[in-house]
């Protein structure tokens, strides 16, 4: 019996033949737990393993099938996988092929809702510190909206109504389908160019989970965010809440509502402004009448009524106080006299002169200086003498020697 011999590719590529034509195997659903996932990000393919309690089995889901997943897989999280079992011939291994995949017990929406919102409010767009105030008198709202249905004519019917003086910026876009986050991007893009734009409303009327998620991609709310100009989102119904909300600056909880809250109702503001000029009013008239009665009071005065007599009064009351000047002037000349002659007798009765008048005389050098012993003369040196009526020229005598006994 003669054996045939074939090659290792002739082999692998029977087998895969084998694979792909068992129709239990194409397509097969298999539901699994996720581990070593990688994203090859510049081909765009997932490689993951699925695994349970009693194997592995690797996987493979190409850039073209991977674009249309809505959330985003990662180790762990278990799955319900759709594809074909297949061989790579490359490395002799069998693997599967998956053309969808979804979330095991949780909607594609959900989680991709869940993960997109963790994400974004990680990254601060959320935060209340970032929001801005809304303009209390808008110049020209912008409206991106659907063209058709209730939404647009709502919004519209309210804006006029409550403040006509605003112009109304209408970009209609789609806002719900593939083509609706673009379009809602390059809407918000434009808005931001148009000139004296102050608010922005993006919406549309409720719808399901799968009616809003244009306004849960992250293109859109990063554009929200981006925007120079605040904006109110107003996405479905009280109880919808989209990733567009969470970034916005305002969120309204219907399309109508966010109408009332873009503009300023115009009765209420002409009522504030009959209040204001009402309590101006009163309060200048009562300013009025206040001055008034203080200039009654200062015309009543003596003075305004009869200037000479308060000149008079001043008048009088000067030559009293030049009466009483003069007076005090005298009486201190009188005093300044009485006690100048009071010091020169003091100072007179001090002088030497008096003192030499009494008999005394004063002993100085013929320079000057005055002689207080005569210890200070020498033998033979003259002196002056003063008197109370002149001086002497005098000159110190040798002393006697007294006479030894023999």
């Amino acid at each position: 019996m003669s054996m045939t011999v074939l090659t290792v590719g002739q082999v692998t590529s029977y087998i895969k033949s084998l694979l792909e034509g068992d129709r239990n195997l194409n397509p097969v659903f298999i539901s699994g737990e996720i581990s070593n996932f990688t994203d090859h990000y510049r081909s765009g393919h997932l490689y993951f393993s699925l695994k349970d309690e009693k194997a592995v089995l690797k996987a493979v889901m190409f850039a073209s099938s991977a674009r249309r997943l809505r959330f985003r897989p990662s180790d762990g999280m278990k799955v319900l996988c759709r594809g074909r079992i297949s061989l790579y011939e490359a490395s002799g291994q069998y693997q599967l092929y998956v053309d969808d995949m979804q979330p095991d017990g949780l909607g594609a929406l959900n989680l991709a809702y869940e993960q997109l919102k963790a994400r974004l409010e990680k990254e601060g767009l959320f935060h209340a510190a970032r929001k801005r105030p809304i303009p209390r008198y808008p110049r020209r709202v912008g409206v991106i909206t659907s063209p058709t249905g209730a939404a647009v004519r709502d919004i519209c019917q309210i804006l006029g109504r409550r403040w006509p003086m605003a112009e109304i910026v209408f970009c209609p876009v789609l806002v719900q389908g593939e083509g609706a986050a673009p379009q809602l991007v390059d809407a918000l893009k434009r808005m931001n160019c148009i000139e004296n734009v102050d608010t922005i409303i993006i919406g549309r009327g409720g719808g399901s989970l799968e009616d809003l998620w244009a306004f849960n991609e992250e293109s859109v709310a990063r554009a929200v965010a981006a925007s120079r100009i605040p904006v109110i989102s107003a996405v479905g119904h009280e109880t919808d809440f989209t990733i567009c909300d969470f970034v916005a600056d305002l969120r309204a909880p219907t399309p109508s509502a966010a109408a009332e809250l873009a503009v300023p109702d115009q009765v209420e503001e002409q009522g504030l402004v009959e209040s204001i000029r009402y309590t101006l009013k009163i309060d200048v008239e009562s300013l009025l009448s206040r001055k008034k009665m203080e200039l009654d009071s200062l015309t009543a005065r003596r003075c305004l009524r009869d200037p000479m007599e308060s000149v008079v009064q001043k008048k009088g009351e000067l030559e009293h106080l030049t009466r009483r000047l003069a007076a005090g002037v005298s009486l201190s000349v009188s005093r300044g006299k009485e006690e100048l002659s009071r010091l020169t007798g003091t100072l007179d009765g001090l002088s030497p002169l008096k003192v030499l008048g009494r008999g005394y005389t004063l002993a100085q050098t013929e320079a000057g200086d005055p002689i207080r012993s005569v210890s200070a003369l020498k033998e033979g040196e003259a002196f002056r003498l003063r008197f109370a009526d002149g001086e002497a020229r005098c000159a110190r005598m040798a002393e006697k020697e007294e006479p030894h006994e023999p």
